[in-house]
């Protein structure tokens, strides 16, 4: 579908040159002298080279529509990850490297989403969040408690993250996936 360079979004799919490209920021530019454009910078989906590339208010972009499915994560096999279609329970293999690295925070029966695009994956989203045991955490310093330090501690899927100094062995906490950071107690 084409669209105006004027409505190009952030998280927006375009074809550019036979490829598919995310659309990470965009600006509108006016400058003194001359026309309007937009400024947009894209990450490539399928390789992650990045692009900046202007867009002139008179041009047009070709606009990309993915469809979203919902897939259960079974299990990993080397660098490979095993996913089954919820609707049609096919099953597909995909590379560690699509996920990224909120890989490390899969777990077996978790869904996810695949964007596909001519049933091809492109991406795999995982939930914004996942609460996750604490199996090993520093004791807290004393004196350390007045100021809002965080001490490292790793969680059952061996991950490390840095928590507030309140949160011991055995605690459940929610992190963040997409950085891998605290969130809050879980309740």
């Amino acid at each position: 579908m084409k669209i105006n360079s004027n409505d190009i979004r952030v998280g927006n799919v375009l074809e550019r040159n036979s490829k598919l490209w995310m659309v990470a920021k965009t600006m509108h530019v006016q400058p003194g002298k001359g026309g309007a454009f937009m400024q947009v910078e894209m990450k490539e989906l399928r390789g992650g080279s990045k692009l900046n590339e202007r867009f002139r208010a008179a041009d047009t972009v070709e606009k990309v529509f993915l469809d979203e499915v919902p897939f259960q994560f079974l299990y990993r096999d080397g660098n490979s990850l095993c996913f089954m279609n919820q609707d049609t329970f096919d099953q597909i293999q995909l590379s560690e490297d699509l996920v990224g690295k909120s890989a490390q925070f899969l777990s077996d029966g978790m869904t996810v989403n695949v964007c596909m695009y001519e049933n091809e994956p492109i991406s795999v989203s995982l939930p914004q969040t996942v609460a996750l045991e604490v199996v090993e955490a520093e004791p807290v310093v004393k004196g350390q408690t007045a100021t809002s330090s965080y001490k490292p501690a790793t969680l059952s899927n061996g991950v490390r993250i840095m928590v507030p100094p309140h949160i011991e062995t055995g605690t459940m906490v929610v992190v963040d996936t997409a950085d891998a950071t605290y969130v809050e107690r879980a309740k």
